[in-house]
């Protein structure tokens, strides 16, 4: 069974790519200390390009006290940066979304030197995001192979070499949506730029069975939710 999203830590050393680590102890505390991050950058507040304009912070859609600060630190300049990560959780979205970075803060490794330009712009965002969600939805997750097997809810005992074999009659296979799930993660992983598309392939069936399949383990909270503009 999945787990309860609510209870996972958000950020985890696995998380983060070679050259990057999380200073142990941390001089922060994520659940301590969150908050007053927020209000010392008056996190909720609309910084208004144009001064003057009726505008507010749209931020409806999350609960902005769930977001929590870690501090990371790239190994070889000693550079720290303070990572804010939120799970999204748009209105009327079932199960919770996928965790964001919703704030970036960076600290030279001394105290008024300048932030290494190189650092700005190699920053993995986006396979931070992706190691966290990818620990956090799949299933009982793709970590959880051992010597090339798991154990799926059903009891029954999957091999690594099988996840990419196609999948039969939903109603007739035991464990079908943590089969689609893991599918999904490995073409995911691999880089596929549309999985979704290639597990349709895979098993024979229309475009549109493969998504219905994949939208479905969405729901179930096996997979996170897809992003708007993004295939797959």
């Amino acid at each position: 069974m999945a787990e309860d999203l609510e209870d996972v830590e958000l950020l985890v050393p696995g998380d983060l790519p070679a050259g990057w680590q999380m200073p142990e102890p941390s001089p922060i505390d994520p659940a301590r200390d969150s908050a007053e991050v927020d209000a010392a950058v008056r996190y909720e507040q609309w910084v208004d390009p144009e001064p003057g304009l009726a505008r507010r912070l749209q931020s409806s859609h999350n609960n902005i006290d769930s977001g929590r600060w870690y501090l990371i630190q790239h190994v070889e300049t000693r550079t720290r940066v303070l990572l804010r990560l939120q799970r999204q959780n748009v209105l009327d979205q079932r199960p919770m979304g996928e965790v964001r970075i919703t704030g970036i803060t960076y600290l030279p490794e001394w105290a008024g030197d300048p932030v290494a330009s190189p650092i700005l712009r190699e920053l993995p965002t986006s396979k931070i995001e992706a190691s966290i969600n990818r620990r956090q939805f799949a299933v009982t997750g793709t970590s959880h192979f051992h010597e090339g097997k798991m154990t799926l809810p059903s009891g029954r005992t999957l091999k690594s070499s099988a996840v990419m074999k196609p999948l039969d009659d939903p109603k007739r296979t035991p464990d079908f949506y943590e089969l689609v799930a893991l599918q999904h993660t490995r073409l995911t992983d691999d880089g596929d730029p549309n999985p979704t598309a290639t597990m349709a392939r895979i098993s024979n069936v229309p475009l549109s069975t493969a998504q219905g399949w994949v939208a479905r383990a969405r729901r179930k909270g096996l997979l996170p939710p897809g992003r708007r503009g993004r295939a797959g």
